[in-house]
């Protein structure tokens, strides 16, 4: 079982957002610039004959994941949780040619977490699990997704 390596690649982008029914200044429109570390586990391949031996995963493969299913999407957007009144706001936005980006969740840094394990699982190679992610939204402040919490 041994010789499992856990392989980190750190992303940022800047995204906008609005808590619909918050009780504090969240409430409001406004951006963060989050940090995004992706860590995934797996065995280094063996195989001498192939071009990614010793790796775990090629850092420009997981780039290209992540890229595609978050980065290109949430980076310069103003993510709203599509199920409340903020739809109306949103729609305006769009009109205006805003980046809009709605979600069915509250777009907390929590539920961004949960949303984004969900879609880079499902692009990582078969021998590679997701191990966790953590997303800062400031210097002080982050949520963590471990595969271990949710099996």
């Amino acid at each position: 079982m041994g010789n499992n390596i856990r392989i980190t690649k750190q992303f940022s982008f800047e995204t906008g957002h609005a808590l619909y029914g918050y009780d504090g200044k969240c409430k409001n429109v406004h951006g963060h610039s989050y940090k995004l570390s992706v860590t995934v586990i797996g065995k280094p391949i063996t195989d001498t004959s192939n071009v990614k031996y010793g790796m775990v995963i090629d850092f420009g493969d997981l780039k290209k994941i992540v890229k595609e299913e978050i980065v290109n999407v949430f980076d310069h957007a103003t993510v709203f949780n599509k199920n409340t009144p903020h739809v109306e706001l949103a729609k305006e936005l769009e009109n205006r040619g805003h980046n809009v980006l709605l979600v069915d969740y509250q777009p907390t840094s929590e539920m961004m977490v949960l949303d984004f394990a969900k879609k880079i699982k499902t692009r990582l190679p078969k021998h590679i699990a997701l191990h966790s992610l953590k997303l800062q939204e400031t210097d002080s402040s982050f949520a963590e997704w471990y595969s271990y919490d949710n099996n």
